[in-house]
């Protein structure tokens, strides 16, 4: 993000009013590499695909905020991969982190990584240090810390059934898993603020969280996503869960949250109101049937009905209900922005 584009997302977090309404989209892989022309495994594999790629999305579109900005990511396998998992890759489907433990027995034994050396996430690091003067010399920089959240992890560790099994069999070993996860991601964190100090934001992602209940979110997500979002003092602490986001979001003000991502089922006003006023929200035109699969037309009257539908446009960014789905053009990112101005 440049330097006016970050000014400007803090001023939707401080509550400031701001017209037109800022647009931003969270883009990672499943839309990128397609959209640039690129299979998915070479945007994984090549440095300067990876980096063209990005910067072509910065050129076409310079008015929106992409989120976090330059991810440096492998799919959902970086952090499972630090863990040992088997990670499969096929030339353009999204890769796969295969399960570590058969059962939680095996939790109390699984050692803590180390995030310098183990796994993908040493990669991570070194091609953003590799691009870093790239990205700073077409006026942006390295803005967030990025993470998959404890219960996600988890889940692709031990596999989601066996995880949501377990807080109510063994609760006991699901914390020792959520808490060797956590001081983990708490390293991983503050490793990648160490590399780039240019880093005042956090990003974790946690859909998981949306499959809790609310006795256990506040048992097994609060406590640990708490401490990952303390990790380091940031300006933006930034929660993505596009799955059902009801149970977290009046906790997220108390975890430090000050900007959430949640799926297009639930309306903007419903998540003003139990969110209190105090944390900005990013969302949330349905994203695969409006934005990808609509018509400009149809992404034009979906936005023009989610701002109708605010009476209180402080602490917005108009989005989708989650990241940017694959297949999304150029001309509805175009209709939705016409909309949104």
């Amino acid at each position: 993000m440049t330097t006016d584009q970050w000014k400007r997302l803090l001023a939707v977090i401080a509550g400031e009013s701001i017209d037109p309404l800022p647009v931003g989209f969270i883009i990672d892989s499943p839309w990128l590499p397609n959209w640039a022309g690129l299979s998915i495994l070479d945007y994984y594999t090549s440095e300067t695909r990876w980096l063209e790629a990005n910067l072509r999305a910065l050129r076409r579109f310079p008015d929106v905020l992409f989120l976090p900005g330059f991810w440096s990511e492998y799919g959902m396998c970086t952090e499972p991969s630090a863990f040992g998992a088997k990670c499969l890759w096929h030339e353009n489907e999204f890769p796969f982190a295969e399960r570590v433990m058969d059962s939680l027995d095996q939790a109390a034994r699984l050692p803590q990584p180390n995030p310098r050396t183990d796994g993908l996430a040493p990669f991570v690091l070194k091609r953003l240090e590799q691009t870093r003067p790239a990205i700073e010399a077409e006026g942006h920089a390295i803005r967030f810390a990025v993470a998959r959240g404890p219960l996600n992890i988890a889940g692709f560790l031990l596999g989601n059934t066996e995880l949501l099994m377990g807080m109510k069999m063994d609760p006991d070993a699901v914390h020792a898993l959520l808490d060797t996860i956590t001081r983990f991601l708490v390293d991983w964190i503050q490793v990648q603020a160490q590399a780039f100090p240019s880093i005042d934001g956090i990003l974790v992602l946690d859909d998981v969280v949306g499959f809790c209940g609310e006795a256990d979110f506040l048992e097994f997500a609060r406590p640990y996503l708490q401490r990952v979002f303390a990790a380091v003092e940031a300006s933006v602490r930034f929660f993505h869960n596009d799955a059902h986001g009801l149970v977290c979001a009046p906790h997220l003000a108390g975890l430090g949250v000050n900007l959430f991502n949640f799926g297009y089922e639930h309306s903007m006003p419903e998540m003003q109101a139990l969110t209190g006023g105090q944390v900005a929200l990013l969302g949330n035109i349905p994203p695969r049937d409006v934005l990808a699969n609509g018509s400009p037309d149809d992404v034009r009257d979906s936005v023009r009905a989610l701002r109708a539908s605010l009476s209180d446009t402080r602490r917005i960014l108009l989005s989708c209900g989650g990241g940017m789905p694959p297949g999304v053009s150029t001309e509805n990112i175009e209709a939705f922005l016409e909309a949104a101005r």
